[in-house]
């Protein structure tokens, strides 16, 4: 007769019942997977330049990662959480247009800072523009609808030494799906997925 163990480790072998099965796995096996998925996640998004040079393949496999890890996410409320507030890298985007794919390139890190406290958003970034480093910044009100989604109204733009106003009708969205400590998972509103890690300390 096979143990309890072999059981369970049978059972995670079909895709299927495994996703339904990993909301009630226990704490430490539970955690064990996550692990394991944001390995393999991160590992990718570092290996496709942020999804810059992903084939097809490594698309869908990305997104399957994606889905898995939303289905253990340890911080249900998340936007009611302070581990969401900081500053965040941005290492995978479906977005092509926010990675610079087929653009200019991003030098260094593209980051997004949250502060749900004043209900605020910032992301920044510097650009080559034929060689010539610009930083890049735009601010951004947050309108929670509930403790995972909120829309997004952009605020102000910065190029450079130039800053000027967002017109009214750029605005967005973020449903947070996956906050531990490390780790974000960030769907938005035309259908792109984001993988953000933390910079610094909690």
């Amino acid at each position: 007769m096979r143990s309890i163990h072999e059981v369970i480790l049978t059972v995670l072998c079909i895709p299927s019942v495994a996703s339904a099965f990993s909301l009630i796995l226990p704490g430490p096996f539970a955690q064990s997977k996550r692990n394991e998925l944001k390995t393999k996640l991160l590992d990718l998004a570092s290996e496709t330049k942020r999804g810059i040079n992903q084939t097809p393949e490594q698309r869908e496999e990305i997104r399957q990662l994606f889905e898995d890890l939303e289905r253990l996410n340890p911080t249900k409320g998340p936007l009611a959480s302070d581990k969401v507030n900081g500053d965040w890298s941005l290492d995978y985007s479906t977005s092509e247009s926010i990675i610079g794919k087929g653009g200019f390139p991003r030098i260094g890190p593209i980051v997004q800072k949250i502060d749900t406290k004043s209900l605020s958003a910032e992301n920044s970034e510097v650009v080559s523009y034929f060689g010539v480093k610009v930083p890049r910044k735009i601010t951004a009100e947050l309108k929670p609808e509930n403790n995972q989604f909120t829309n997004v109204q952009f605020k102000r733009f910065v190029l450079g030494p130039i800053e000027f106003d967002a017109p009214e009708k750029f605005k967005g969205s973020l449903d947070v799906t996956y906050l531990d400590d490390e780790l974000r998972l960030t769907r938005g509103d035309k259908g792109n997925i984001f993988v953000l890690t933390r910079l610094g300390d909690l």
